[in-house]
């Protein structure tokens, strides 16, 4: 409560909700934009955007491509605030005198870390992988690490 006031988290976990109701109206959006032509069966966890557009028929590159913008846009700027976060957080538990305090307040922040390191990891992996690792359970997988396991 002293470093950080209920204003500034309301205002932080409103821009979360945010970031995520606009990525999902995008996505969205983008998805009932599309005619299908190949059926309606996903081998998947959850439908997936590259998956949905593979079932498509008609010419997704520019959608696609604008959507891949805005929501690297989107990623990027969520990824740096997280970094800042923590950042801040570190600094000021560097401060605090006691190392029983320092360790006590690290092993609260490490495992939380550990969670957005495995989510980011996977995410990347997920869709960042070259086109030549087309594997569907390797994507059925990786889809369960980011978002199950989290």
């Amino acid at each position: 409560g002293t470093i950080m006031g209920s204003r500034a988290c309301v205002k932080m976990a409103a821009a979360a909700w945010a970031s995520g109701f606009f990525s999902a109206v995008l996505h969205t959006g983008n998805t009932f934009g599309v005619t299908f032509c190949h059926g309606n069966a996903l081998g998947q966890f959850f439908c997936e955007v590259p998956p949905i557009l593979k079932l498509s028929c008609s010419d997704s590159y520019l959608r696609e491509a604008g959507i891949i913008v805005l929501s690297a846009c989107l990623v990027f700027g969520c990824f740096i605030f997280i970094v800042l976060s923590y950042v801040q957080i570190f600094t000021a538990v560097l401060r605090i005198p006691s190392e029983q305090g320092q360790h006590k307040a690290l092993s609260m922040c490490l495992p939380h870390l550990a969670v957005v390191f495995l989510f980011v990891s996977t995410i990347i992996f997920a869709h960042l992988k070259p086109p030549s690792i087309c594997s569907p359970p390797l994507d059925l997988v990786v889809a369960v690490l980011y978002t199950v396991v989290p």
